[in-house]
């Protein structure tokens, strides 16, 4: 309780343990830098974010599974990956004035502050190092592929290397304060998984054309 200088009581409210933590948690991790994005960057980053670097093993999962079987896992993953966001938006502000800008942050809203922690993090955590050592692997691949095709009389160079150097660019674009500044990165990955998939379905077109031809020949 405080005294104004007119001889006033007046209480001074002090922040909860809750509110301190969210705001320290913001400063050491916000969520952006600011919330000027569009939403042609959302829909930059959201194709990035769901086909990413599986789209490269398109084609020897089609070339694995068929025609038939391959479109029909490629539109159950379709459904599943669409249900799945619409489930993330909804979840976004289930509670009125509240937003679950992070993961662990709705696991502690369904489990509890701590038991929420240890179902979340170490998920994350999992598939975070997981498709970190995927990535290393197949960029570094590509790049020693990229370099023996452009290079035919070239010293071979060890794929660790390539590892080496994409994972250097990899390093810098995480020290990139948001995603506004990646922009140009997700618009590349969005027009390459998009020329992937019109390949994908040219091809598929292709084939049921030669298909019918040959039915047709064969009557």
């Amino acid at each position: 309780m405080e005294i104004n200088n007119n001889g006033e009581d007046r209480q001074q409210i002090k922040p909860t343990t809750d509110q301190v933590k969210k705001v320290d948690l913001n400063d050491w991790l916000p969520i952006t830098q600011s919330r000027k994005g569009n939403w042609w960057y959302s829909a930059f980053h959201n194709v990035t974010a769901m086909v990413g670097a599986g789209v490269l093993g398109l084609p020897y999962a089609m070339s694995q599974l068929g025609w038939g079987p391959g479109v029909a896992v490629i539109v159950l993953s379709w459904i599943i990956t669409l249900y799945t966001l619409w489930q993330m938006v909804e979840m976004h502000e289930e509670v009125p004035g509240k937003r679950f800008d992070r993961y662990h942050e709705l696991g502690q809203h369904a489990f509890g502050e701590k038991m929420g922690l240890w179902v979340v993090v170490p998920q994350q955590l999992m598939v975070e190092i997981g498709v970190n050592i995927v990535y290393m692997i197949t960029g570094g691949n590509s790049l020693k592929k990229i370099h023996d095709l452009a290079c035919h009389d070239c010293k071979p160079i060890k794929t660790t290397y390539f590892i080496m150097i994409f994972a250097s660019v990899h390093f810098f674009l995480s020290h990139l304060p948001s995603f506004n500044s990646i922009t140009l990165v997700s618009l590349a990955a969005a027009v390459m998984s998009l020329r992937y998939f019109i390949n994908t379905l040219l091809e598929f077109l292709i084939h049921l054309k030669t298909k019918t031809k040959i039915l047709r020949m064969d009557l």
